[in-house]
């Protein structure tokens, strides 16, 4: 049986409608999967004429109406856009609400086993916020909407895979929230993902917080008093953990094979290599040629990953944008669907 996989459009000003098309358009997606878009059909439709595309567009308000056809997307239309209104690059509050409530769609159709995994395309904070909506990012509206108290980012493409002890807060708040018991938790959760990515015994490495990793605490103490206590409880309870390993070398051992997880104690420190590895900037046309990578939210009760890059407001309507990150999100959202009906 191929998994169901709910895909939402992102914010309809960006490029996420045009990247869903742009996938959506390969034979080899529905050979694997059976996907669904959720969010406005006549978005949709407008990305279909941008990109001069033949495929049609197939309304539903039912996962059991949708037909699977490749030719056919599929798109639980959630009727929440005046598409004469809507304006590319543009953040407004109907853009930020429509692609909020395809979020919160997917959200429920997966708790009610409706389908089986699911991928979003990239929403812009300020649009969710205008809407009325205070939420930092996928990742929150996520654990809010699933009860979910314990999750961690991951981010994976091919030999580098990394997940966050924190994310969307400030650096000064970063450093305090960089504890034993949170950094053991992500661990956890990483060697779990590595699993089910099927890595049997997985080989992680943990980053310093501080330059050199805190160089024996000449350089501050968060590694003594809160990284390696945590290392060691780890490889107590059977983990292979390294560390703390200088961020400066430890993503290059990875990439290279090293290590088959890694944990970022913060959010830029574990998104810039990602990024310097993953994307590619084309500087004769000032825009992005390829962006690669993919965005998974562990610890939640439904499988949920995501591109790992924004709405790219500056390309949208252009038919330009690199639908990589997406194909790549869908691959690994098919890989733990298969993964958890085993």
């Amino acid at each position: 049986m191929k998994p169901k996989i709910g895909i939402t459009m992102g914010d309809p000003a960006g490029i996420g409608p045009e990247i869903c098309i742009k996938v959506l358009s390969q034979q080899d997606v529905y050979d694997r999967c059976n996907p669904i878009v959720v969010g406005d059909a006549e978005v949709m439709k407008n990305a279909v004429a941008l990109l001069k595309s033949n495929l049609k567009i197939n309304p539903i308000q039912r996962v059991a109406d949708a037909k699977f056809d490749f030719g056919t997307v599929d798109v639980f239309d959630m009727k929440n856009v005046v598409a004469a209104e809507l304006q590319p690059g543009v953040v407004s509050a109907m853009a930020g609400n429509a692609a909020f409530e395809a979020v919160k769609k997917v959200i429920d159709l997966a708790l009610a086993e409706e389908i089986d995994a699911t991928v979003t395309a990239p929403i812009n904070k300020e649009s969710i916020h205008k809407a009325g909506h205070k939420y930092s990012g996928h990742t929150e509206i996520y654990a809010h909407f699933t009860n979910t108290a314990k999750f961690a980012m991951l981010l994976a493409d091919e030999n580098l895979r990394v997940i966050h002890v924190t994310t969307h807060v400030s650096l000064r708040k970063a450093c305090d929230l960089c504890k034993k018991d949170r950094i053991l938790e992500v661990i956890s959760l990483l060697n779990d993902a590595c699993i089910q990515f099927g890595i049997e015994k997985p080989r992680i490495a943990v980053a310093g917080l501080n330059p050199h990793a805190g160089e024996n605490g000449l350089f501050g103490d968060e590694e003594i008093n809160e990284i390696i206590p945590a290392i060691v409880e780890a490889n107590h309870l059977g983990f292979q953990v390294e560390g703390p390993v200088p961020p400066d070398t430890m993503f290059v051992k990875a990439v290279q094979g090293k290590y088959d997880g890694c944990v970022a104690m913060y959010h830029d420190q574990g998104h810039i290599p990602f990024k310097l590895e993953g994307f590619q900037w084309d500087n004769e046309k000032q825009t992005m040629k390829s962006v690669k990578g993919v965005n998974i939210t562990l610890g939640l009760p439904i499988i949920r990953t995501s591109v790992d890059h924004g709405t790219a407001f500056e390309i949208a309507g252009k038919g330009i944008a690199s639908p990589d990150a997406m194909l790549v999100a869908i691959d690994y959202a098919i890989l733990m669907a298969k993964h958890r009906k085993k």
